[in-house]
């Protein structure tokens, strides 16, 4: 089994990154996160069944209708939602998923989808958030880093 650090590595290597839970509302979790992706370089796709554009980008209903294939998927929904998009993501083949949480905005973890992504071959990060990681990590998510991984909130 991966350790957090090398799935973070892995998903992070990769270059077409899906963000499902993006909001028309610019002030939520998944959009700064999208536009922190994007601004890093990734080849970054919105996801949002009800919305068409994302600002001055294109967003589409699932995984499945980006215009060309992504590599991973990071989740940023209500973990009600989260089944849906992992179940997408095994249709389309996606094999990396990080399902974000926070201590502020909750997780969207769904223990069903994390098994049903183990259970077809996706590597699943199921805690923890891109900004923790993506250099340069500000002080808070820095410390966020180190309490999630100190009180084991973090798979090891």
């Amino acid at each position: 089994m991966p350790t957090m650090q090398e799935m973070v590595t892995d998903f992070l290597a990769q270059k077409r990154i899906a963000v499902a839970g993006v909001s028309r509302d610019g002030a939520a979790t998944g959009n700064s996160i999208y536009k922190k992706l994007k601004d890093e370089g990734y080849e970054v796709f919105a996801i949002n069944p009800h919305a068409t554009t994302i600002g001055d980008d294109p967003c589409y209903p699932d995984v499945k209708s980006t215009p060309v294939p992504v590599d991973t998927v990071m989740i940023v929904t209500k973990p009600s939602d989260t089944d849906r998009v992992v179940r997408d993501c095994a249709e389309a083949g996606i094999k990396r998923v990080w399902m974000h949480c926070s201590v502020m905005h909750g997780s969207s973890a769904s223990e069903t989808a994390i098994q049903f992504g183990q259970e077809h071959g996706i590597t699943v990060i199921p805690s923890g958030c891109p900004f923790m990681y993506c250099e340069p990590v500000d002080f808070f998510h820095k410390g966020m880093r180190w309490w999630m991984n100190r009180t084991n909130k973090l798979p090891k």
